[in-house]
């Protein structure tokens, strides 16, 4: 089952895990982590960082933030790159949430991502969208 690190501001995170756990019982595999001004780039990596090691099952992570280029959507972006088979999503909202909360049972991460960025329509994208549309910079000497 892929694990689920639910990352917004204030607390949007908390609600939604609130509004999801009374539809579908308990969350395994679910963390949330709100962010709130004042709240520092370091703890909330720190932060993140807690709830990705606790939401991994070994199936993969994805994260689900509110805010494309967000503080939450960038710290989930560079841990992503540490860690195989996770994904970055942004513009979640409850109802995406529901409608794609029975699938992360049976889909890999790279399979979930694509799905929840068609259901989710024009208003959310991932991490792994938006580098095939800005590929990284190589040096020359790299080819």
């Amino acid at each position: 089952m892929l694990g689920w690190v639910i990352a917004c501001h204030d607390y949007v995170a908390r609600d939604y895990a609130q509004q999801l756990e009374a539809r579908f019982g308990a969350l395994p595999l679910c963390r949330t982590v709100d962010y709130w001004t004042g709240l520092s780039t370091n703890m909330l990596s720190r932060m993140m960082c807690d709830a990705l090691w606790h939401a991994d099952g070994g199936d993969g992570v994805i994260f689900l933030t509110d805010t494309p280029g967000g503080a939450p959507y960038r710290v989930a972006a560079l841990m992503s790159h540490k860690h195989p088979h996770s994904e970055v999503i942004a513009g979640i909202s409850l109802p995406l949430l529901v409608q794609m909360y029975p699938q992360r049972a049976s889909l890999d991460s790279a399979t979930f991502r694509d799905a929840m960025v068609k259901a989710g329509g024009e208003s959310v994208t991932s991490l792994w969208h938006q580098q095939q549309k800005n590929p990284p910079f190589v040096l020359l000497h790299d080819k």
